[in-house]
């Protein structure tokens, strides 16, 4: 195949990925000018068309869903093949993408990567955080970091942190001025900072849990943040209560500028996984990063 040949494949492969010449010209470093003459030179090659384009958006032809159909897997092998390369060299090299939410980011991924980033740094590493879930194979992602019961069962998921546990939070002012809430419906008394989830763009439901039995609560006031660090600053100014993760908040409670509430509804949960294609062919760079993300509880 000539070398022309494969790039317009390349080009093609991103615009339908993205849905957009603009976001696939700035994938791919170019015009998108460049990208509309390409696209055009390869349809009229293969005698097809392939995108259809509107002022808006850009959707693949039934032929151009084959076509993608097939770019996929095949350029996915000659990545994975490109990879293995690397493992001849002195050094083990290459770039790893992964999608994960902030806190995941934040939490697990940022202080797995003091030493890593140390111990190999032929090896790059490119973080997309990202609260809702993202298509890590139509994405060109390595892996994506969720929650343990949220993976899907089709993926190698490999486990890199604790278990987690979301609390209900208040400043001794505010318990003191207004009481402390028991159980889920004393919650409609009481002014609740709500959180606007960024991907969906709708209310988080507070997810309570006692004795097995699940309460979803829809809580109200007067305050809606779609960032925790504000939820939990207004918590502490006294503004109401929230609902927050545990380890986000430990300075603040052993400084007891903030209590918790309901502790009983408060059950841990499984934490971050890593996880992956079970048809992905790890490179070694690859396989050295899920080893050092690898949750290792410490002995009791």
């Amino acid at each position: 195949m000539p070398r022309e040949s494969l790039d317009d494949l390349t080009i093609f492969l991103a615009v339908a990925e993205e849905q957009s010449f603009t976001r696939a010209a700035a994938r791919l470093g170019t015009s998108q000018s460049a990208l509309s003459h390409t696209i055009r030179r390869l349809e009229a090659r293969l005698g097809v068309r392939l995108l259809t384009r509107t002022t808006r958006s850009v959707a693949t032809t039934d032929a151009g869903e084959r076509l993608l159909e097939t770019l996929r897997p095949a350029l996915d092998s000659i990545d994975a093949q490109l990879g293995a390369l690397s493992e001849l060299r002195d050094k083990p090299a290459g770039t790893i993408r992964i999608t994960a939410s902030g806190h995941a980011a934040h939490g697990v991924i940022m202080p797995a990567l003091d030493t890593f980033l140390t111990d190999y740094p032929d090896i790059h590493v490119e973080i997309s955080a990202d609260s809702g879930f993202r298509d890590i194979v139509a994405e060109r992602f390595d892996a994506g970091v969720r929650l343990g019961e949220a993976v899907a069962r089709d993926m190698i998921a490999v486990r890199i942190g604790p278990e987690l546990r979301m609390v209900v939070i208040a400043s001794p002012a505010y318990v003191e001025k207004h009481g402390a809430p028991q159980t889920p419906q004393d919650l409609a008394r009481h002014n609740c900072i709500n959180l606007r989830m960024r991907s969906a763009g709708s209310l988080y439901a507070w997810e309570l849990e006692r004795d097995g039995r699940q309460v979803n609560v829809r809580v109200e006031g007067q305050l809606t943040f779609n960032d925790t660090d504000l939820i939990t600053s207004a918590v502490v100014s006294g503004h109401g209560i929230g609902f927050v993760m545990q380890d986000s908040v430990e300075e603040e409670l052993a400084s007891g500028q903030l209590v918790t509430l309901m502790d009983e509804w408060c059950p841990t949960f499984p934490g971050y996984y890593l996880y992956y294609p079970s048809r992905r062919q790890p490179s070694a760079a690859f396989s050295l990063f899920v080893d050092a993300l690898r949750y290792r509880p410490r002995p009791t």
